[in-house]
C-alpha cells in the first residue's frame, strides 16, 4: 500500500471544463484509520471539501464545491492511490457529478513545498 495521504498537498496534472477544477486547484489530504477528508481551494473554485474512506489503494469520497459565480456542485470519485518512482504519490480518479451531468477521468499528484 502506498503511504498516507495525511498532510499531503495535491494538484491536478490538467485543467478539466472550464469552471472545474485545474491546475491551480490545491487539495490539502487528511487520512485517519481509514478516512480521508481533503479541502481545497484555487482556480475557479472558492472552497470544497471531500470525505470518504480509503481501503488499501482505493478512495471513494464525495465532494462538494462552492465556484467563483457563486454555483455549487457535488459528485462522487474513485480513485486509485501510485506512488511515483520519485517518491510523490498519484491519485487516478473517476468521477462524475450528482448534481448535474458529467464524468470523467482525472489525475492528482503531490506537489513539492515550493510549488504550493
Amino acid at each position: 500500500m502506498a503511504r498516507s495521504l495525511d498532510g499531503l498537498v495535491l494538484a491536478p496534472v490538467a485543467d478539466q471544463a472550464p469552471g472545474q477544477v485545474g491546475t491551480r486547484t490545491r487539495f490539502t489530504y487528511h487520512e485517519r484509520q481509514g478516512e480521508i477528508w481533503a479541502e481545497y481551494t484555487g482556480g475557479d473554485v472558492v472552497r470544497g471539501h471531500l470525505v470518504g474512506t480509503r481501503e488499501g489503494d482505493r478512495l471513494d469520497f464525495r465532494y462538494v464545491q462552492l465556484k467563483r459565480d457563486g454555483t455549487t456542485s457535488s459528485g462522487h470519485c474513485v480513485s486509485t492511490v501510485v506512488e511515483l518512482p520519485d517518491g510523490r504519490v498519484r491519485l487516478e480518479e473517476t468521477w462524475e457529478w450528482e448534481s448535474q451531468r458529467g464524468d470523467g477521468t482525472s489525475v492528482v499528484e503531490q506537489v513539492t513545498a515550493h510549488e504550493h
